[in-house]
């Protein structure tokens, strides 16, 4: 065997041949120890006759391959029938190991010409060593396995709501169909089909996005689990492990840690928002519209909206999945749809509320406003008895003189840069921003009292005209 060894051996790497080819020469050698050889040299030349090669790949040597094959298979065979620490190559105990090669050898291995050079190290001291280097490769897929869990845990989560979601929706869409009576039964089905379709959709990305997880969290545990297995053996038996646990924990750094699902959650306000005014063609008289609706996949777990998303008030915290979108530090609450060109407007009526606030924010706020400056946030606030407005980041809140107001109009010009507040029940002037918007803007919502904010439903008779909304356009 040790004779045939070194017949089967590269001169090269020392080691056994490993895809080797075959030179024009006769001579074989690893392909991979082939390249390495000729790299920056000027010319190709054998390294054992010193003739030249031609520039074209050579052929793989296919005997010469499976021979070695075969060699290993029968080595590693009679390897695993003997003592688990004596060579399997000598019979001798193995008392080295081999940090070049990854592997315990004997005392007759290290004088092989297969280790000349090689650094070895007594077997128990390398033992330690790589045995300390593996606790270490082990903690980041702890980490993992612990990111993995926790984001698993709120698809859990994500996953019921979205049921919870959709019995809420249907229950609403089907109360709103029954006092439209029957003949408004066929836009009801349309809307449910719409309902059952997104309902559907999303729960199945859940369903995949919690099984790529249980698979990631089978993957680190069954990495884990034997690794620590592995890790009480006995030296020589750990050791003989150590390479192939070190790929496949490398294996498990290549997966992508996971992150919450964006856009998870039904979009309750497609199904739910202006229903009423989508129908009004066909019953005029007997609908309501509001220019916007509240987005509950963005209102804090504080906030409690109306069954028709038009008004919002501070209550009891809810039981919410942490979407990306949510509010999880102000009790605020964004419209359904932004805005990054036209003329908009759109009233709110605050009533008797000691504290709220109503304006614009970027589309970029939720990401950057909540956790430091709140950049991107045009508003006009009440607390404490005192009216106020900001825009951020442009400079300090404005203090305003004004009376008690029940509604407050806002009036945003994005193609224009302006932003108007207003009272609608006098036209009185409150404030305006003048800005270059850049970014699609959302309308903005909060309160931390149980006294409704409510958005304010337009008149959509026929009397109706254009200027009504706001004088000073």
């Amino acid at each position: 065997m040790a004779s045939l060894q070194d017949d089967l051996s590269c001169i090269i790497c020392h080691d056994i041949f490993k895809d080797p080819v075959l030179l024009p020469c006769s001579h074989s050698f690893c392909k991979v120890c082939l390249q390495n050889w000729f790299q920056d040299k000027r010319r190709k030349l054998c390294p054992v006759c010193r003739r030249e090669v031609p520039e074209s790949d050579p052929p793989l040597n296919l005997a010469l391959k499976n021979l070695c094959e075969d060699f290993l298979l029968r080595g590693n065979k009679k390897q695993s029938a003997g003592p688990v620490d004596l060579c399997g190559l000598h019979s001798e105990k193995l008392k080295l190991f081999c940090m070049d090669h990854k592997e315990p050898v004997c005392v007759v291995c290290r004088d092989s010409r297969s280790h000349a050079n090689h650094e070895l190290r007594p077997i128990d001291e390398a033992a330690d060593h790589h045995r300390l280097e593996l606790l270490g490769l082990l903690e980041p897929v702890r980490e993992k396995l612990k990111i993995s869990k926790k984001v698993k845990e709120n698809c859990d989560k994500t996953s019921e709501h979205i049921k919870v979601q959709a019995r809420r929706t249907e229950t609403r869409i089907r109360l709103e169909f029954e006092r439209l009576h029957q003949f408004l039964r066929d836009e009801e089905e349309a809307k449910m089909a719409a309902l059952r379709e997104e309902t559907e959709q999303k729960s199945q990305v859940m369903v995949q996005k919690i099984t790529g997880l249980n698979q990631d969290i089978a993957t680190f545990s069954d990495t884990i689990r034997a690794t620590e297995e592995t890790l009480k053996a006995q030296d020589v038996s750990f050791l003989q492990s150590y390479k192939s646990l070190v790929k496949e924990i490398q294996q498990c750094f290549l997966i992508v840690d996971p992150e919450p699902v964006p856009g998870a959650l039904l979009d309750e306000a497609k199904h739910l928002g202006n229903l009423s005014y989508n129908i009004w063609n066909k019953m005029k008289g007997m609908v309501s519209c509001t220019p916007l609706v509240l987005d509950p996949n963005t209102a804090h777990p504080e906030l409690t909206l109306s069954a028709d998303l038009t008004s919002l008030r501070r209550g009891e915290k809810q039981k919410l999945p942490e979407n990306p979108e949510r509010f999880d530090s102000s009790t605020s609450v964004l419209g359904s749809e932004g805005f990054d060109s036209g003329s908009h407007s759109w009233e709110v009526e605050v009533g008797d509320s000691s504290s709220w606030e109503v304006g614009v924010a970027a589309e970029s706020f939720r990401q950057r406003g909540e956790s430091g400056e709140q950049e991107g946030l045009w508003k006009v606030a009440f607390l404490k008895d005192k009216y106020a407005a900001s825009a951020s980041p442009q400079g300090p809140d404005t203090s305003i003189m004004l009376k008690k107001i029940q509604k407050i109009r806002v009036h945003l010009n994005w193609s224009r840069g302006k932003l108007v507040f207003s009272d609608p029940d006098s036209n009185a002037y409150i404030h305006a921003f003048r800005a270059t918007f850049t970014e699609k803007l959302f309308p903005y919502f909060n309160t931390s009292k149980e006294t409704p904010l409510r958005i304010l439903p337009v008149d959509i008779s026929e009397n109706n005209t254009a200027g009504r909304w706001w004088p000073f356009a």
